[in-house]
């Protein structure tokens, strides 16, 4: 699950990102507007946060640029309750509205039901071989058995199966799953993908996730 927030005030952003990521999504935070729509152009996103106060492009244009040829669902952030700006936001194609401040359960309320809302046209189950995975209720299961995964695992387990049979670089994995640049000295990628073997794969006969040396790794069902 994918989300690009653009919220300008840092402690705001730094809060939101933190929360959101411990309910298992991957966030991309801009800062300004200029940056969203661009982020929104370049990148496939779940639901997309957007603060109406931004700087360069407020979220007014930046919406109606977003808008243009992108229809991923739109939260928009107000510190102002009125109902013009309401009416505003939904004419320019936001989905939802939400006024500052607002307690963190309803955000992730709200983002979650655009997400299903966003995905009505894509089935709720991703599969390969006996792996299944349960979006709406985060459930994993390998042959009819459950599988307990932490919220990183569960991320990068999602990377690796809506791109199932390309080979994903840890420069690309660690980007999407973390946030972060890749250090070729910090071996987080290794230590995730060997986690999430030892639940997904080690016990189990037939074997998903496979590395390809000097490249990377790749989720496929092998002969």
């Amino acid at each position: 699950m994918r989300l690009l927030l653009a919220e300008d005030e840092r402690q705001a952003g730094e809060y939101l990102v933190k929360g959101l990521g411990e309910n298992g999504w991957i966030v991309d935070w801009v800062r300004n507007g200029v940056d969203a729509v661009h982020m929104a152009g370049n990148s496939e996103y779940d639901v997309i946060v957007l603060d109406v106060g931004l700087p360069k492009m407020d979220g007014w244009e930046a919406i109606k640029r977003i808008r243009h040829d992108n229809r991923t669902p739109v939260l928009f952030l107000t510190a102002h309750d009125r109902v013009e700006d309401r009416v505003r936001g939904l004419e320019h194609g936001a989905d939802d509205y939400l006024v500052k401040p607002f307690a963190f359960s309803e955000l992730l309320a709200r983002v979650r039901a655009l997400q299903r809302r966003g995905k009505q046209q894509e089935s709720d189950l991703l599969r390969l071989a006996d792996l299944e995975v349960q979006l709406l209720r985060r459930r994993v299961e390998r042959g009819g058995q459950r599988i307990d995964l932490t919220a990183k695992e569960y991320a990068l387990l999602l990377l690796l199966l809506r791109r199932t049979g390309e080979v994903l670089s840890r420069t690309m994995i660690a980007e999407q799953v973390w946030d972060m640049n890749f250090d070729s000295d910090t071996n987080v990628v290794e230590v995730a993908v060997r986690r999430l073997r030892a639940k997904i794969d080690d016990p189990f006969a037939k074997k998903l996730i496979h590395t390809v040396r000097g490249f990377g790794y790749v989720l496929e069902e092998r002969a």
